[in-house]
Formats: structure tokens, C-alpha cells, sequence
């Protein structure tokens, strides 16, 4: 029986040009001379109003960026930075401040109303402020989704991950967090602490050239300074994030307190969006600047062709997150045979080789299939192919930091626990789409 990671290699004549064509029967049969069939699938499906936004503001200033990055002096690109910057963190602080004025209000009814009605809506306020509070981000725990590893868990992980901060004009991650994500990011917790997120999916399907530039990029975002990490504006967002929650409306509402309650929720609704795309918009230039950058930092790391090669990687979460959907319907169609804690073994193994059999013909439909929808990571990346045209446009460097076999080995003995915990996650929960 033909396993996933085989397919059947055939050649046709395509039906527009003519032109002989070299197709895999596991994937879209398409003529790279004339791009017949090359997105068979058309747009991707409109998403809410937010993400639209979004994602229309980033492909729009994706080029213009790129073009005044390529021509702007460090001078006018740090005078931009600067004065949308300064807007940014001024949106910021009045969003803390209505927290603020909360509590103060809050304080102030307390105080003068003591014994009086003035205390109900002073202890109304107080609540009120207490629960729309910023908030920061904390250390996941290991009862959540994924493993939590510390500098004694992974000593070699934490080592590569030294080296590329140092490499990178940054210091390293206090914690790494290892999940079913097929993603990677870095983030702040408390005041000072510093998380890093692998998603197994995105690390497995990585050769180590490509591990050390996702590592590099990610804290790429350190060393540019990029402040969305940063203390204001990250709590900011959190805010606004929990005041959407709260004035969101009652799904479905069954009586007339409900209905007047979704009326009531427009306005306070529609301001808290206005704040949110506001904040868009300010920090959507500083946002793309600092991926750009980041992938500046991937390159010199682990070099230009391993930084372009992870883009390419990044235009296959479909096929990974389809890969795994596959492996885990077929797990669970024979747990009845399989050892209780076993279900997960092998998956990892199993993504690799797919991953690894991708034909060359098959990235190059997706790179075109990128810049036709102006694919990115998320809403407010830059499209993925200016990505991948802004390294390939400027000189290639080698790598500082080089990949090591031996290394490489340690580091995946280190992460064998995790993989296991979170290979039992997947085919116990599924995988969410990419």
C-alpha cells in the first residue's frame, strides 16, 4: 500500500499551451509556462471585518515599505518610525488611562459618598477597572496544551538559541514553549521574562539550516527593537482584545433583555473597533518594518538561502496541516490495535518524509499562488514573496552561525519528551488549520 509520502510522477501536455508538464498525484496539476490551473482553488475565503482590514493594510503598504526601505536613508526610515511611533504610544497610554480614570473615579465615589449611594457606583467602577485592567503575559503552564522547557531541560536548545541572540545583538529566551502550533513566535511575560513558542509541526518540518534562520528571526524581533513586544503597547492590545470580549454581543439572543443588551453593545463596540484599527494602522509600517528586518537578522544567521528556504517551508503549512490531518484519522482508526500512550509515535517521522518528497515544482506553484493572493504569515505580516524578493534582491550572505549534525542530534534527544507529549496532543485533538 502506497504510504502518504509517495506519490506517482506523471507527464502530460498542458490543455492552454501545449507545453509538456511534470505533475505529482498528490498535488495540483498546473503548467508553469502559462500558470494554467496554477490556483485552482481561487482567493482564500473572506475572513471578519478585523482580519480583512488587516490583511488589505499589510498587502497594500507590503510593497510601498519595501520599495522606501530599498531607497529611504536610515535617517528618514528612523523619522517615519518616529512619528508614527509616537502617535502609537500616545493611542497606548489613553487606552491605559480609561483603566486609570476607572479607578480613580472609582476611589474618588468611595471616598466622598462613604455611607451614601455614591458607593455603589463607586465599587461599580472599581470592578469595572479591576477587570478591564492591563494585563501581562504569563509563563504557560504544563497542563496547558505543549511542554514548557527551562535552560536544565534543553541545555543545547538554550546553547543555539545563545549563540543566534549573540549573533543577533540580543540576549536569549528564559523559557521555551513547545506546542502543536505550526508556528514559531517570541513574546514577553511578566516585566522582563522572554518566552519562546515552537510549534512541532513548523520545527519537524525544518532541516537545521532552516531551524537556525527561524531561530534568528524570531529573535531578530529583539534586536530591532521591535516595540509591539514591548510593555505598552503589548498590554494595549490585551486591553482592547478583553473590551471586545466584554461588549461583544449574545450569540443568538432568546428574549428582550438580551436583544436590548446587543443594542446597547453597538456603540461601545464600534468605538472599541475604531481604537483597535486606529492602533492598526499606526503600528501596521513598524509592525512589517520589523519582519523585514527580522529576516535581515534570519539571513545573517543562518544564511540567505536557508532565511529564503523557511519562506518556501512557510507556503506548505496547508500541506503540513493536511499531512497531519491524514496521520491522525488514520491512528485513530487503529487505536483499537495500539498500545495505550503509543497512538503518537511516529507521526513526526511521517511529516518529515512528506515534507521532504515535496516536489520542486510544487513550491514554485506555491510561491506564485503567494503573490497572486499576497499570501503572509498573518494579517500583519507582509506578503510572504516581497519577503523572499527582498533577500534574494540583495547580496547573499553566508551563515555566523552553522549548522552541526552532532548538535542538531542533542538538541532533537532534548526535545524527545516534548515530541512525544505533544504527537499524543495531536492525534488526541486534532490540528487546527494553518
Amino acid at each position: 500500500m502506497r504510504t502518504i509520502t509517495e506519490g506517482v510522477l506523471e507527464s502530460s501536455r498542458c490543455p492552454q499551451c501545449g507545453t509538456e508538464i511534470q505533475a505529482d498525484s498528490r498535488f495540483t496539476k498546473w503548467c508553469p509556462a502559462c500558470d494554467w490551473n496554477v490556483d485552482p482553488g481561487g482567493p482564500e475565503e473572506k475572513k471578519g471585518r478585523l482580519e480583512s482590514l488587516r490583511r488589505t493594510l499589510a498587502q497594500r503598504h507590503g510593497e510601498k515599505l519595501l520599495a522606501t526601505m530599498s531607497t529611504d536613508t536610515a535617517e528618514e526610515q528612523r523619522a517615519r518610525r518616529d512619528v508614527y511611533g509616537v502617535l502609537a504610544y500616545a493611542v497606548a497610554l489613553l487606552i491605559h488611562g480609561v483603566t486609570a480614570v476607572l479607578f480613580v473615579t472609582g476611589a474618588w465615589c468611595l471616598v466622598r459618598g462613604w455611607g451614601g449611594f455614591f458607593m455603589l457606583p463607586g465599587v461599580f467602577l472599581l470592578l469595572l477597572g479591576w477587570a478591564l485592567r492591563p494585563r501581562l503575559n504569563r509563563l504557560p503552564k504544563d497542563e496547558d496544551d505543549g511542554v514548557v522547557l527551562r535552560r536544565p531541560d534543553a541545555p543545547e536548545l538554550f546553547a543555539l538559541i545563545d549563540e543566534i541572540a549573540e549573533a543577533s545583538s540580543t540576549r536569549g529566551v528564559d523559557a521555551v514553549a513547545v506546542n502543536a502550533e505550526t508556528n514559531a513566535s517570541v513574546r514577553t511575560y511578566g516585566l522582563r521574562g522572554r518566552l519562546l513558542t515552537l510549534g512541532l509541526p513548523l520545527w519537524e518540518s525544518l532541516t537545521p539550516e532552516h531551524r537556525i534562520a527561524l531561530l534568528g528571526h524570531e529573535l531578530g524581533h529583539y534586536s530591532n527593537g521591535d516595540a509591539q513586544r514591548g510593555l505598552v503597547l503589548g498590554t494595549a492590545y490585551r486591553s482592547l482584545g478583553l473590551w471586545l470580549h466584554y461588549v461583544s454581543p449574545i450569540a443568538n439572543p432568546t428574549n428582550a433583555l438580551q436583544m436590548i443588551t446587543n443594542l446597547a453593545y453597538v456603540v461601545p463596540r464600534l468605538l472599541v473597533l475604531g481604537v483597535l484599527m486606529l492602533l492598526d494602522t499606526l503600528t501596521l509600517r513598524a509592525k512589517q518594518r520589523a519582519e523585514y528586518l527580522a529576516d535581515s537578522v534570519a539571513a545573517r544567521v543562518g544564511s540567505t538561502s536557508a532565511a529564503v528556504g523557511l519562506m518556501d517551508r512557510l507556503l506548505v503549512t496547508d500541506s503540513i496541516v493536511i499531512t497531519l490531518r491524514r496521520e491522525v484519522n488514520s491512528r485513530r482508526v487503529r487505536r483499537g490495535g495500539q498500545t495505550r500512550g503509543t497512538e503518537g509515535d511516529g507521526l513526526w517521522e511521517e511529516l518529515t518524509a512528506h515534507i521532504d518528497s515535496i516536489p520542486e515544482f510544487e513550491y514554485e506553484r506555491q510561491r506564485r499562488v503567494g503573490a497572486l493572493r499576497g499570501h503572509s504569515v498573518d494579517a500583519t505580516h507582509p506578503p510572504t514573496h516581497l519577503r523572499r524578493r527582498r533577500l534574494l534582491d540583495g547580496a547573499a550572505v553566508p551563515a555566523l552561525v552553522a549548522a552541526d549534525d552532532e548538535r542538531s542530534a542533542r538538541i532533537a534527544a532534548e526535545l524527545a519528551g516534548a515530541r512525544k507529549v505533544v504527537a499524543r496532543e495531536v492525534v488526541r485533538d486534532g490540528v487546527d488549520g494553518a
